[in-house]
């Protein structure tokens, strides 16, 4: 007799009980199971009883703030944590992108866009980047370029032999950059492309990508892999290793290459609109 998978696990972690309930609901009617703590250190102690397949949770939270609960997850083990924020809050909301929130959700909000969320967070981590243009998964072959090592099937990620400790956004960000490397993607264009949303807070991307730098660069202020395309967004610049095998280019790819070239002819050394990276 075949054994039915375990339901994947949502940890619901917010003080206020009606949003907690409405969420959980939404939640459990789309097929998860789901735990709810109303602090941090319930939620932690939830957490160590029963590990979750993802986190929603919420910023302000009374006493240990979603900050400090979110580091301190981030000390125990990989998990995807989705962040609920109050409108207006940037500064903590890019302070939860930093310190490792996969995305965030700002209140008030669609508990049914809420659900999309966690559903695509957890289908990216499972499944790794999409191909452009297409809803099927990326090849699965792994990549080695500049030293970095990526396998998106094992979802393991490596520079010079050392394991790089990345979250779900993080990879796949990596992940579509190595598989495009010498292309200029503008902040829209990945987010679409990694983050699968056509609309959004673009200093998402800005963030991660300072993230990012902070662990495949030597320098991070000063970076050698991942460059700044002035007036279009980034771009990976690594010289194929031996074993690579030659990108998977599509007409777009060759479009954006032409005018990546094209913009540094005209300040290749330039600093992206709106970029803080």
């Amino acid at each position: 007799m075949q054994q039915t998978p375990s339901p994947t696990r949502v940890l619901v972690v917010d003080d206020d009980p009606t949003v907690a309930e409405v969420v959980a609901g939404y939640l459990g009617r789309a097929g998860f199971a789901v735990d709810q703590a109303a602090d941090g250190p319930g939620a932690l102690a939830r957490a160590a009883a029963r590990w979750p397949d993802l986190v929603v949770l919420d910023l302000m939270l009374p006493g240990m703030d979603g900050l400090e609960v979110c580091r301190a997850l981030r000390d125990q083990g990989p998990v995807p944590v989705i962040m609920l924020t109050a409108r207006g809050d940037e500064e903590d909301r890019i302070l939860g992108l930093e310190i490792g929130a996969d995305d965030y959700v700002t209140k008030p909000f669609s508990p049914r866009e809420l659900v999309l969320r966690v559903e695509s967070v957890l289908r990216r981590g499972r499944t790794g980047p999409q191909v452009p243009g297409s809803s099927a998964p990326a090849p699965g072959g792994v990549a080695h370029r500049a030293g970095i090592t990526l396998d998106p099937l094992a979802r393991r990620a490596t520079r010079d032999g050392r394991e790089l400790a990345l979250t779900v956004r993080e990879f796949d960000l990596l992940a579509f950059l190595l598989r495009h490397p010498g292309v200029a993607f503008t902040r829209e264009e990945l987010m679409r492309e990694v983050w699968g949303w056509d609309f959004g807070d673009l200093s998402t991307v800005t963030v991660h990508v300072r993230r990012l730098r902070g662990k495949v660069e030597d320098d991070p202020a000063a970076p050698r892999l991942i460059q700044t395309v002035w007036g279009i967004g980034y771009r990976f610049d690594a010289p194929p290793q031996a074993d690579d095998g030659p990108p998977a280019d599509g007409p777009r790819d060759e479009g954006l290459r032409a005018e990546a070239r094209r913009s540094e002819g005209r300040d290749g050394d330039g600093r992206g609109a709106g970029s803080d990276a």
